[in-house]
């Protein structure tokens, strides 16, 4: 496959996958957010922090509009992001992969980006509402946040290079390992810092839709893909060449 196919190939489904996972997200996720900066408001309202006044809900209800009208376009823009990584994976992986097509390999790709990248890094540190937690330690939250994505996906990595040198059912051993690898990590990274004191139906239910939002993300990244690079790879093969 030519490298200008395979970039237009790459960043056409990670567009598509973003604007999905932006719709996603803006339908379902967005209540929630909706819910949970009322009850910051309330709060900063009952400290003496601001005033409840009509500039202030002008001020807010322009902050807020600006910034969902910005969902979808910062979900294409992820998408083409995180669709990059995407593709230069499956491009070196797609071989080993196991299905019997293209679009299969890809969605099984994707399956397994979604559980060592984001799964597991969520079950840790499971995502909150903005408004929860101390903006103190935010950069330390994201810290542990991205460092338990990087151990998990480089470990990955590492216990797949070892699954290449076994046989058959040997090839379990790495994935034991991984698991128990994976434990232990999770066992010693420090605990998220920051106290809860919004309700956790709403945090849970906001976590519930944040799930359902980025597994679509996966889902359409592994599918789209996957028939856009069978269609090209198939194109190619039926193309007659004339000498």
């Amino acid at each position: 496959m030519k490298t200008s196919i395979f970039i237009i190939i790459v960043l056409v489904s990670g567009a598509f996958a973003g604007f999905i996972h932006g719709t996603v997200n803006f339908a379902f996720v967005e209540p929630y957010l909706d819910q949970a900066i009322g009850i910051e408001n309330q709060n900063l309202f009952a400290s003496g922090e601001e005033e409840d006044t009509p500039e202030f809900w002008v001020e807010y209800e322009g902050y807020r509009v600006w910034q969902k009208s910005g969902q979808i376009l910062a979900g294409v823009i992820l998408g083409m992001s995180v669709g990059s990584l995407f593709g230069i994976v499956f491009a070196f992986s797609k071989n080993a992969l196991p299905g019997n097509n293209i679009v299969k390999k890809s969605i099984i790709l994707s399956g397994i980006m979604w559980v060592t990248l984001y799964i597991i890094p969520f079950l840790k540190y499971p995502a909150n509402p903005p408004t929860v937690g101390d903006g103190e330690t935010v950069v330390l939250r994201t810290i542990l946040y991205l460092s338990f994505i990087a151990i998990s996906g480089l470990g990955a990595i590492a216990f797949y290079k070892l699954s290449k040198k076994f046989q058959n059912k040997k090839k379990l051993v790495s994935l034991l390992g991984y698991a128990i690898f994976i434990s232990v990590v999770f066992l010693v990274m420090p605990e998220n810092p920051d106290e809860i004191t919004a309700p956790m139906n709403l945090v849970n239910e906001f976590r519930i839709m944040s799930v359902l939002g980025v597994t679509s993300f996966w889902v359409s990244m592994g599918l789209i893909l996957g028939l856009f690079w069978n269609r090209f790879e198939s194109h190619k093969e039926t193309t007659p060449h004339y000498n």
